[in-house]
């Protein structure tokens, strides 16, 4: 072990093996992130092997995201209670299981169990405690450059998934892809030990606490992801209602005040000496707030961009699960060496102006890509945006995981993990959810509006089409439909009418899902001024670089 001065004036060991320690850390946030983008593009074949529907498999996703959420601060405090690095490999256990269960399941409860909650326990305990692994193993100086590699390797994660998941799908079976998690699970508890711990706090477990945050937060998530099904505020024609409004709203409202109930009691036992699940000084530090704030707007805009890409991929162009993939592969690539190169090559670089730059060149990515959307648009109009889009979240992944970790002790950076981590999966179904709702109103929109103007349409068929629509129109290829009306029987001059009015419509609600997540990243970078102009481990920053308020 060599030792070395931190910028705080205490001392921080390094693992030897840093590479080694480096490559299990990054393959531990892989492996985390690699589900969901996997499942996306196999939700049809799954649905058919265990014989439920696409509503069950959307459910799995739904509960998976919801349990890694809801459980996030929760499994970073176990991870300070027990040492981190156990944290860890209880974690790999319980996930490893759930990927076992889930590669041999025979139906959707046994999806549900393996996949939704075995595997979303898992990754809330592991997913903190990388962040905190990374504090213990690499100095201030070197942060920055770790938690870049270990980011852009979930990053990754998002895009390679559809590439892998079409792949294997396409000529094995999804359950490999389980069954080779379960593999790399071994391979990375055999190594584990290269890994330094953290030792273990005494400290106990806020229950209350849990229960609250783990409730405020299941209900908002929730609520968030069921929006495109049952609206956001007016309930959908024929979708479930409380007092004449969608749940969302009221799910929206009961999150956010038993949340705050939650912050309420966090500060009770600060203040009378008790041991809160969440330090409620954290919540008031610049830094953090700022690095935690960009974390929640990058993977909402991320989020919203790879649901809409793929879509705009597969369906609008008819591109396989496997070539779908291979066009995302510009965006890993960029990210790639935009989040090792930046820290190498620019280790003094001003955290605050990369993520402006970086946010910068996802906002110019995706603009490309709005001005690109046309109907005789083929699949290389997404190679410039997506490499674009790559460059971007390689410069915030370069710096935000040091911006937060930095801006507190050690001994709190499993709490820090665990507040990442919420606010990145929360920003991630938010991106979804907005983004997939906005599409699919505008395209219903859109479709009725132009069936009512069309002459060539019959007064009836317009009577019925709107009475379907208004409950939402399905996304779907033009050879989808085609096949749909010739089974109908639809006459073939108004089959022609449907079709172009479909492909219309389905290109003017991509192009209104592209602008709003370039909006919303435009937003985001109003929120930049919390975070610092000193790069981590530089002489002169410290703990109170947070308090930079030069915007």
């Amino acid at each position: 072990m060599s030792v070395s001065a931190r910028p705080d004036g205490h001392h921080s060991e390094v693992a030897g093996g840093s590479g080694l320690v480096l490559t299990v850390l990054a393959a531990g946030q892989f492996l985390m992130t690699l589900d969901s983008s996997v499942m996306n593009v196999s939700m049809s074949t799954v649905a058919n092997d265990l014989d439920t529907t696409i509503t069950g498999i959307q459910t799995a996703i739904t509960l998976y995201t919801l349990v890694m959420a809801t459980l996030m601060i929760s499994g970073g405090k176990i991870g300070t209670i027990i040492g981190r690095r156990k944290a860890f490999a209880i974690g790999l256990m319980i996930y490893g299981a759930g990927s076992l269960t889930t590669a041999l399941a025979p139906n959707l409860p046994v999806l549900l169990i393996g996949w939704s909650l075995l595997e979303g326990v898992g990754a809330a305990l592991i997913m903190p405690a990388i962040v905190a692994l990374v504090a213990a193993n690499f100095v201030a100086a070197k942060r920055a450059a770790a938690y870049g590699l270990v980011a852009a390797s979930g990053a990754m994660a998002v895009a390679a998934g559809p590439l892998i998941g079409g792949a294997v799908t396409t000529f094995a079976s999804w359950r490999y892809v389980f069954a080779g998690e379960v593999v790399l699970v071994v391979v990375i508890l055999l190594v584990l030990g290269r890994i330094k711990e953290t030792p273990p706090a005494k400290v106990r477990l806020d229950l209350v606490g849990s229960a609250l945050s783990v409730t405020s937060l299941g209900m908002i998530v929730f609520g968030v992801l069921r929006s495109s099904q049952w609206g956001w505020i007016i309930a959908k024609p024929g979708a479930t209602q409380i007092l004449g409004l969608s749940p969302v709203i009221w799910l929206l409202v009961a999150g956010l005040g038993v949340l705050y109930v939650f912050l309420r009691w966090q500060s009770h036992l600060a203040a009378t000496g008790g041991e809160p699940l969440i330090d409620p000084q954290l919540l008031r530090n610049r830094q953090l707030a700022g690095g935690l704030t960009m974390f929640f707007a990058q993977f909402t805009v991320q989020a919203g961009v790879f649901f809409a890409v793929p879509l705009f991929l597969s369906v609008v162009l008819e591109l396989n699960a496997l070539d779908t993939g291979i066009r995302l592969i510009p965006l890993s690539i960029a990210l790639l060496l935009a989040a090792a190169g930046i820290p190498k090559f620019r280790p003094q670089a001003d955290p605050r102006r990369v993520v402006r730059l970086g946010l910068g060149s996802m906002i110019i990515g995706i603009l490309i890509l709005v001005g690109g959307l046309d109907p005789a648009a083929n699949a290389g109009i997404v190679a410039v945006p997506m490499l674009l889009m790559g460059l971007g979240l390689g410069a915030l992944a370069s710096q935000l995981g040091a911006v937060t970790v930095s801006a507190v002790p050690d001994s709190q950076s499993a709490e820090v993990g665990g507040l990442q981590n919420t606010a990145t999966n929360l920003g991630a179904s938010l991106g979804t959810a907005l983004i997939g709702s906005v599409l699919i109103a505008t395209l219903t929109t859109s479709v009725i509006t132009g069936i009512e103007d069309n002459p060539g349409v019959p007064t009836a068929v317009k009577e019925r089409a709107t009475s379907e629509l208004v409950a939402g129109v399905p996304f779907i290829s033009d050879t989808q439909l085609e096949d749909a009306l010739e089974d109908a029987s639809v006459p073939e001059t108004q089959a022609e009418s449907v079709v172009s009015l479909n492909s219309e419509s389905r290109l003017k609600a991509l192009r209104v899902a592209f602008g709003l997540a370039a909006l919303l990243a435009i937003v985001a970078l109003f929120f930049t001024g919390g975070l610092p102009r000193v790069p981590v481990g530089a002489p002169t920053s410290g703990k109170a670089s947070g308090t930079d308020s030069t915007a």
